[in-house]
């Protein structure tokens, strides 16, 4: 009889640590739409939500902060988990969006032009971001889509700098890994972040990032790395992302206050598993 109630009791532990784990799981689900007024340019999404976040906003009872992720240049929009995971577990709703496509032309170095010639790239990136901004707001209207969080690694850090210069009104923070090309927005109300590598391969533009005095007036973090520029992603060690990780929880605590539960292991992305579900 003793034994029964023991392995009763703890069948409910293990019933009720399940459920509190699944929970506050952080959901990954991959999404498709179709731009008709680009052709029908195919526009992929990830979102990464927490699964009691998102049920408080269906229900209209939150506003969710969103983030907005792109990626680096032959890196897709899954690979930064290791990021959005950080920023679903404080609450937010993260759009990883993918830009590229393999019908796309391939980028190409302009030495001597602005931007060494990339602006059709950001023009496109800030395209696909709206695009996915109007999209996802049908899903999520209850949601803070006029005060973002930017991330981006390379030429993702510099369509989302990019992004902010041209829609400031529409940004609140803007974290980067390494952006090399857009210099950074310097006119004190957008909070930024930036991780930079120590990599002979990748140099920043002259002017990209601005002196250490400009960065301590205006309250820019610039964080000076020993890593390699293509490791600022899911593919790099682990190390790297524990270090990006510390620094991005200090960055956001500034504003957000402590986050409200510790990180949890992500449930499986659906783009691992099934097809992206497509939409108009």
């Amino acid at each position: 009889m003793k034994r029964g109630i023991i392995v009763f009791c703890l069948c409910v532990v293990v019933i009720a640590a399940y459920s509190t784990t699944h929970a506050w799981a952080i959901r990954h689900t991959m999404m498709t739409f179709h731009d008709i007024l680009r052709d029908d340019r195919t526009v992929s999404v990830e979102i990464a939500v927490r699964r009691d976040r998102e049920m408080q906003s269906l229900a209209e009872m939150i506003d969710l902060p969103v983030a907005i992720l792109s990626h680096g240049n032959t890196v897709k929009n899954t690979e930064y988990s290791f990021l959005t995971n950080v920023f679903a577990a404080r609450g937010y709703l993260v759009v990883s969006v993918q830009h590229d496509l393999d019908t796309d032309a391939p980028m190409v170095t302009k030495v001597g032009e602005e931007y060494v010639g990339r602006r059709m790239q950001y023009n496109r990136g800030i395209s696909n971001i709206m695009y996915a901004i109007d999209e996802i707001r049908k899903l999520y209207p209850h949601a803070d889509y006029r005060h973002l969080t930017l991330i981006g690694h390379s030429n993702g850090g510099d369509i989302s700098m990019f992004f902010a210069k041209q829609h400031p009104d529409m940004v609140r923070k803007v974290v980067t890994l390494d952006n090399l090309r857009v210099p950074f927005v310097t006119n004190g109300k957008i909070k930024i972040l930036s991780f930079r590598s120590k990599d002979p391969h990748f140099k920043s533009d002259p002017g990209v990032v601005p002196d250490d005095a400009t960065c301590k007036r205006l309250g820019i973090k610039v964080v000076r790395t020993e890593f390699q520029h293509n490791d600022l992603s899911d593919r790099g060690p682990d190390s790297v992302k524990s270090s990006i990780q510390a620094s991005v929880e200090q960055f956001l605590d500034e504003d957000d206050g402590a986050p409200t539960m510790p990180l949890l292991a992500a449930s499986t992305p659906a783009s691992a598993n099934a097809t992206p579900t497509e939409r108009k």
